[in-house]
């Protein structure tokens, strides 16, 4: 393990660049094997081995795994780019590199050196949902579930898997009204796939069905879900907690995806005529309004996002507290950001026309993730609503937001 940890520690002093050009010298490899990764409904190993190379994987990890510690504003840049690139490696990454920096920054340290020191490339991808319950014993829980939706689990070497803790038949609870949500974390080998990946979109993400039966989790591979005091990691961000950078992580997705659109749209507007037309579709007033408007509020979304992540990681980097207010302000400048983004798609879509419908366009694919992405629970309209109960008084907390 110390060996390892000199290594990885020594790659990061000596890799200064930030997620975004760390994304741009895989961009080539991204574009090329977006097909096959939908093909194989994973990354692509020549995809994954690329993303590695380029110090993507462990970016985002506690400086003790290799990573950066990199800002809310440089994580939502780097998963916006790779978002544009196409949908499905964004996910990915929101799913993996989330998962490995709070389990790299959560796990006690009997956990990390057993996680972190099994091998040269620890990505950790799964569902934190409590799917499970796990019946507390002598050193561990015995863990029974089913989780689906494993995003990055195509992949990745441990997996991750939310549950309820019961002792004696009894739920534990963290505080009056509160259950103890926790994680574990499981080797590949100990976890059996159902697969269930046949989608619409995000064909490429290795979001896999998965089970246990009674399987043993020591108490050190375990966390809690809403754990906001890491024993690694100097960056105030994993002083807020997985649900802030989760949070980011979908803002920043929506962004990168809907941008890919407007991008490939406004190039296709100087070439395509619609039938009917006599110039291209870049001369109609109506495409020229169209496109300012939905760039407007492009960028007006991902202001709001900058804005309320930054905000609130200066609040926690001077020492006060990440009040419920500002948790869910996050929350809903993600929501907001999914939302226009959902817009924006909607519209290039239309005025692509059946360039859109064509299967193997870019435009088709991002169309196809966009609208799959926006199912997430995450950043549904119940999330906006319990934020907003938040901001009016009704209520001093939601302790998910």
């Amino acid at each position: 393990m110390a060996a390892q940890q000199v290594l990885s520690n020594t790659a990061r002093a000596n890799d200064l660049r930030d997620g975004a050009s760390r994304v741009a010298s895989v961009a080539d490899v991204a574009l090329a094997e977006a097909a096959a990764c939908e093909k194989a409904r994973t990354l692509t190993p020549r995809l994954v081995d690329a993303t590695w190379d380029a110090g993507l994987f462990r970016y985002m990890n506690p400086a003790e795994a290799g990573g950066s510690e990199p800002s809310f504003r440089d994580m939502i840049e780097t998963w916006l780019a790779m978002s544009a690139l196409d949908g499905s490696f964004g996910w990915t990454g929101l799913a993996n590199f989330s998962s490995t920096a709070a389990s790299a920054a959560y796990l006690s340290d009997a956990g990390f050196a057993e996680v972190f020191g099994a091998a040269p490339r620890v990505t950790i991808g799964g569902q934190y949902a409590p799917n499970g319950q796990g019946t507390l014993v002598d050193g561990g829980v015995r863990l029974t579930g089913n989780w689906s939706f494993g995003s990055g689990t195509g992949h990745s070497a441990f997996i991750a898997a939310g549950f309820l803790p019961f002792s004696g038949g009894e739920l534990q609870w963290e505080a009056p009204g509160v259950p103890d949500l926790r994680v574990a974390i499981l080797p590949r080998a100990e976890v059996t796939f159902t697969d269930g990946w046949h989608v619409q979109g995000l064909k490429g993400t290795g979001s896999y069905d998965y089970q246990l039966r009674d399987a043993f989790v020591p108490e050190h591979r375990t966390y809690r879900l809403f754990a906001q005091q890491p024993l690694r990691g100097s960056s105030p961000t994993f002083r807020m907690g997985l649900m802030p950078i989760t949070g980011a992580g979908h803002a920043a997705w929506g962004l990168g995806v809907a941008k890919s659109m407007l991008d490939d749209v406004e190039q296709l507007a100087a070439s395509k005529v619609r039938m009917g037309d006599l110039s291209a579709l870049a001369n109609r007033t109506t495409f020229q309004q169209g496109l300012a408007h939905h760039k407007a509020m492009w960028r007006a979304a991902r202001l709001l996002v900058l804005d309320a992540y930054e905000s609130a990681e200066r609040e926690v980097a001077e020492g006060r507290e990440l009040t419920p207010r500002l948790r869910a302000d996050l929350r809903v400048a993600a929501v907001y950001a999914t939302n226009a983004a959902r817009e924006v798609a909607e519209w290039a879509h239309l005025a692509a026309g059946t360039t859109a419908i064509r299967e193997g366009s870019r435009i088709e694919r991002a169309f196809r993730d966009l609208y799959t992405g926006t199912q997430h629970a995450f950043i549904n309209e119940k999330v906006a609503g319990e934020a907003a109960q938040v901001w009016l008084g009704l209520v001093p907390d939601h302790r998910h937001l």
